[in-house]
């Protein structure tokens, strides 16, 4: 086998990395996913009547292959990407979590969804940033 000057190597670390991370760096998106949904439940209004479906409980967290509940905002029913978290707010009983956040005519807006969302983002880019650096220092040496 002829000498390639360690090419061979590296192109197989490479190869190596998007499994790796795959495996290291869901857990950091699931806790920030997780993180942003405690911190909407929060800022979320409280219901004022007790039989209406909970606002707060609609919001939910969808991990990456699966699929967000229907009736979803933002979104409605689809498919999180591999690399990606999804938090919604809303389902099939809670169908308006838009007009909470957004207000109408006659009801004013009281926003929890962008707040929380504007609150958590740079920490968790940097909690995703750090799982992957510490993924990719992990693996790098393994062949």
């Amino acid at each position: 086998m002829a000498d390639d000057g360690g090419i061979g190597r590296l192109q197989r670390r490479f190869a190596a990395l998007p499994r790796a991370v795959r495996e290291g760096v869901h857990p950091a998106l699931l806790k920030s996913g997780n993180e942003m949904a405690d911190t909407m439940r929060r800022f979320a209004p409280d219901d004022p009547t007790t039989d209406a479906p909970d606002l707060k409980s609609s919001i939910e967290v969808t991990g990456p292959g699966e699929q967000t509940p229907a009736y979803s905002q933002p979104g409605g029913s689809l498919t999180v990407p591999e690399y990606a978290v999804a938090v919604t707010a809303g389902n099939a009983d809670v169908r308006y979590p838009h007009l909470q956040e957004y207000g109408t005519t006659k009801h004013a807006a009281q926003p929890f969804f962008w707040p929380a969302v504007r609150l958590l983002q740079k920490r968790s880019a940097n909690r995703i940033k750090r799982a992957i650096g510490k993924v990719v220092r992990d693996n790098w040496g393994k062949s």
